[in-house]
């Protein structure tokens, strides 16, 4: 039996009470940093090869279904805004396409050639790197995509929470991060996903330091998108400066990026 499919060690959820359940969720919650922490070297392997790829101007993307597909599409989704990289740079493709973010398409993840097509709608290529993410580790539309990306030398990876899976067989740079049985049996949205969101955050923060998207500790490219980051931008620059706030907001809004404000002084 797959782990993610094992039964919970807890029985009764519906006898306890709120506090109880929120404890227990917690407690299984705890366990998932240490089983990240275990796979650290495989996921540094596979950043490294995504650093090396992006500085030839390659692409990374997620593919998954269901909550796996979600997660990459929210990490893909806030590199923009986050790092100032193009859209397009880290892109996330779920089974079912676009609405299947809010609602769950029947049976789309159990096409195996529709991943390998939904990756040639983006013209895929050699300089790319394509993450599969799926808690089983047997989703078809994933194995698929990753099954064509090897025939046409295009660097493959995977977050799977399962050993020995069918995606872990086909990708070259694998992270098996097996974090047990879930505090509802095969609610793998729980630890699996948590381990799945946790492990994205890692390798695109990463990612985006190392290609100098972040200098110091700070996001110097990011987006001005609202007042709150405007503000935030401002406080980096007088920081940074040592000037007023006035003078900084000045700045910011002459050259339109902390970056790029910071820079024109120094």
């Amino acid at each position: 039996m797959k782990t993610t499919e094992s039964s919970s060690k807890y029985n009764s959820l519906e006898k306890m009470s709120v506090l109880e359940l929120l404890s227990n969720i917690n407690k299984e919650d705890k366990t998932v940093p240490v089983a990240i922490q275990k796979v650290i070297p495989k996921i540094e392997k596979l950043v490294n090869v995504i650093v090396k790829q992006m500085k030839l101007r390659g692409r990374l993307f997620y593919i998954g279904a269901g909550t796996s597909g979600r997660l990459g599409i929210v990490d893909a989704s806030e590199c923009p805004p986050t790092y100032g990289v193009p859209q397009g740079m880290v892109i996330g493709l779920i089974a079912g396409g676009d609405r299947a973010i809010r609602k769950a398409v029947e049976f789309s993840e159990d096409d195996k050639e529709q991943g390998w097509n939904d990756l040639l709608a983006h013209n895929i290529n050699s300089k790319d790197v394509v993450i599969g993410i799926a808690a089983s580790g047997s989703t078809p539309y994933v194995v698929g995509a990753l099954e064509y990306c090897n025939k046409n030398e295009i660097s493959t990876g995977c977050i799977v929470c399962n050993k020995g899976s069918n995606v872990a067989k086909v990708a070259k740079y694998i992270i098996e991060i097996v974090v047990g049985s879930e505090f509802v049996t095969g609610s793998t949205r729980m630890k699996s996903g948590t381990a799945q969101k946790l492990i994205l955050n890692m390798i695109s923060t990463s990612v985006m330091i190392k290609l100098g998207r972040v200098k110091g500790n700070k996001m110097v490219d990011m987006q001005l998108s609202n007042n709150k980051l405007v503000d935030r931008g401002t406080k980096m620059i007088a920081d940074e400066l040592n000037v007023s706030y006035k003078k900084a907001n000045d700045l910011l809004k002459k050259h339109g990026s902390v970056r790029k404000a910071v820079d024109s002084i120094k």
